[in-house]
Parts: structure tokens; sequence; C-alpha cells
């Protein structure tokens, strides 16, 4: 391996857009650093520091990880990334619902280009959405059920407007910068940017680790419990390779075809399906579903008391969110996967199934197939997310030790760092170099 990093120099045009990558990363963590004018940052570390123990607590805690530490700043960049993860969910799924935008995504490059342009469109009205509570909740801390503290220097109408500037501009920026990335850099860029955020808190995490071991935090953990947890991490990891790279291959046979006077034999492939088909979108949509509740709750008089059954990492929101990942899977699948159209496909290439009639029995088999390996899928993804929340409410673990155990964080970085791997891999082994690993998934691809 270490002679397949000193290769990924070696290459010009990679070494470049390595460097263009590590650039852009290093502007992104600038932009995690500077702060909105106008809020006490003595105030607002009090602010976290009191809601760490508290219900919504683990909710603040985990938009502060997506984030990478911007929002306890309250910086430029607190909202993050996640507005436009959210604007590209919504357009994903109104592309079946609206035939317009499905017939742009069958244009080609012009197509995609017209969405992607919708969905900025749609990521700057959630910008400002976002911020403007935001901006409340800087105000008001109570909304989220913080202490009742003076947050801001000078409340106003120009303090609201200058913060939602400010946070729209920051998403907008980290936006450009990871499409600059997808161009001219290596890997996913709006990905890589979530990733590089997540793994910004891992010195925290490593910390809280050695706190732990020494029996702090409260938990009374010691040695033990500190190499139990490392080796839960690694099943944990293997576990999320599993589920990321897990698919069921159906075998595809071709039949035989004339060409000129030969009689070509049927070959056969395989049509993959994927076990998590919808990836990391039922906890993103999951998480964002669950905090409206609190928010519509808080801002109704006589009605707070209820929020302690949408509080993050009880019993009831683990219950609900584990019925939201579920059901937006199969909602995911249902709206991405077509198998009529596949089944269409597959007869006009002359393509069929072995033991399947053509037409509408291959469409019947391939929906019946995806369903029970989104089930399978689903059950899974759903018991990665809810780790955390057991770890960290039930053990006493802290919240940025036990999210590096599973959950979003775990799977963002688990699929953005083999896709990063494999188009590192695609360059070196297209300038006959040897890859990173030398057996596995990975390898096997270059046949």
């Amino acid at each position: 391996m270490l002679a397949a990093y000193a290769n990924s120099i070696r290459i010009p045009e990679l070494r470049r857009r390595i460097l263009f990558t590590l650039g852009i990363i290093t502007l992104v963590r600038l932009t995690a650093n500077i702060p909105c004018p106008g809020v006490d940052p003595n105030q607002l570390d009090l602010l976290f520091e009191n809601m760490r123990g508290r219900a919504g607590g683990g909710l603040l805690n985990m938009f502060d990880l997506f984030s990478g530490g911007a929002l306890e700043n309250f910086a430029v960049a607190a909202l993050g990334i996640m507005p436009y993860i959210t604007a590209s969910i919504v357009m994903q799924l109104l592309m079946p619902v609206i035939p317009s935008l499905e017939k742009m995504a069958r244009e080609g490059d012009t197509g995609r280009q017209k969405i992607n342009q919708y969905t900025r469109y749609l990521t700057l009205l959630i910008c400002i959405v976002h911020g403007s509570f935001a901006t409340k909740v800087m105000l008001n801390p109570g909304l989220i059920g913080g202490a009742e503290i003076q947050l801001v220097n000078r409340p106003g109408p120009l303090f609201v407007v200058s913060t939602v500037i400010f946070l729209t501009a920051g998403t907008m920026l980290l936006v450009w910068l990871g499409e600059q990335i997808t161009d001219r850099g290596i890997g996913n860029g709006v990905s890589l940017i979530i990733t590089i955020n997540i793994l910004s808190g891992l010195p925290s995490a490593m910390w809280g680790l050695i706190t732990l071991a020494r029996g702090g935090t409260g938990g009374g953990g010691n040695i033990i419990h500190v190499l139990l947890l490392v080796v839960m991490f690694f099943v944990v990891c293997a576990a999320t390779v599993a589920l990321t790279q897990g698919q069921r291959k159906i075998p595809i046979r071709h039949a035989k075809r004339m060409v000129g006077r030969r009689m070509t034999s049927g070959q056969t492939s395989y049509l993959p399906l994927r076990v998590n088909f919808s990836g990391v979108m039922p906890i993103i949509f999951g998480s964002a579903i669950l905090t409206f509740p609190t928010m519509i709750l808080n801002a109704i008089p006589y009605t707070r008391a209820w929020t302690r059954f949408f509080a993050y990492g009880t019993t009831s929101y683990m219950i609900m969110f584990a019925l939201v990942i579920i059901l937006f899977s199969y909602f995911w699948v249902a709206t991405q996967f077509n198998p009529i159209q596949i089944a269409d496909n597959l007869q006009k290439q002359g393509a069929y199934i072995p033991g399947i009639r053509p037409g509408q029995p291959t469409a019947e088999f391939l929906d019946t197939t995806m369903t029970r390996i989104t089930f399978a899928g689903a059950l899974f993804l759903t018991a990665i997310a809810i780790l955390p929340m057991v770890l960290a409410n039930q053990f006493q673990i802290p919240f940025a030790v036990a999210s590096f155990f599973g959950g979003t964080s775990l799977l963002i970085m688990v699929g953005v760092l083999l896709d990063t791997m494999r188009q590192v891999e695609a360059f070196l082994l297209s300038h006959h170099y040897d890859g990173f690993l030398k057996r596995g998934k990975l390898r096997s691809r270059r046949g």
C-alpha cells in the first residue's frame, strides 16, 4: 500500500488533483472557524456545555458533528453542506413524480445541468429557512431547550438579516467548493466535505476515549471498556463495509445471435442488486424529519412537555427513528428502482434470467428479490444508526466517542473513502501501476 501512495505522486495529473483537493479541504476547514459577527463566543460555549447533558444535546451534537464543529463556533459554515444534501434528496424524489424533471434526467449532460441548477435554487431556499431558524435560536436558546442566556450582543433586525446572509453564503460556498473538487480534484466533492467535517472530530473522540480509560466522563470506564470499544469499532467497520459493498448478483444470459455468417454463443453476465440500495439517505431523511416535531412543539405554548417523546436518544425517539429508516428505505427503492423498465431493457437486448420468462414475470421476480434484500439492508442500516444512541445513553459513552462507532458518520466515511480509493486506483491502473489492494473487491473489479 505504501508503494501505491508513492505511485500516486509519480503521476502528474493525479498529483495535481490530490494537491488541489487538499487545498480545497483547507479552505473548507477555514470556513468552519470564521464566526458570524454579533454572537458572544463565551456565552455560546456555555450554551453547548449546558446542552451536552440534556435531552436535546445529542441532536445538537449530531448537527455539530456534520458541520465539523462550525455549529459550536456559529461560523459562516454552521449550516454545513446538509441543505444541499436535503435539496438533492428532494429533487431525486420529485423526478418520478414530475414528468418534466424525469425528461430532463434523460437528456444527458444538458438535462443534468438544469437539474443541478434547480437543486442550487432549492438549496438557497432551504438555507434561508434554516438560517432564519438558527438566528432565532441565537436570539432565544429556549427554543431548543437551552438556558435563557444572552448570546447576541446587539439583537435586532440587522443581526437577523446579516446572519441569514452569512449562513446562506457559507453553505453556497461549500457547495461551490464541493463542485470544484468533483470537477478538478479527486473523489465526490460534497461527500468528501462531509467526511472531512466528521473526521475533524476524531481528536476529540480520541481524547474522550483516553478520558474514558481513566474512569472519567461519569461512566466509570476503564481500560477493559476501551479495549471492548476498539474491538467493537473494527467489527462495526467490517459490518459497514459489508453493508456498503453487499449485493445480490442476478445471472443474466444473452441469447445467441447471428453476426454475418457466424453464430455467436450466448454470454452470461450479472445484474447486481445492492443490499443497501438507498445508501445513507434514510438516516439523513429520518434525522431531518424528527427535528421538526421538536421545533413545532417548542414554538407552541403548553406543548413543550411533549418534546420529551422526540428527545434524541430516548426509547420513543429510537423507535420512531427505526420506523422512518425502514419506511424510507422502501420508499427510496420504489422511486429509484424500476423493475418494469429493467425487464423491458433486458427483453429488447435479447437477454433473460434463467428460469424466468421475459417481460412481466421478470419484473415481478426483480421486484420480489429487491423487496427481500431491502428488508435485510434496512434492518442492518437501522442497527448501525441506533448504535451510537445506545452507547451514549445506556452505557454513558461520550457522544464524540460513540458517533465513531456507527450511524451516519461511519457509513459516510466508509462509502466516501471506498469511492475515493476506486478513483485513485483507476488512475494507477491506467498508468500500469499496482493499486491499493492486492486482494478483495477493489482488485477484482479490474477484470
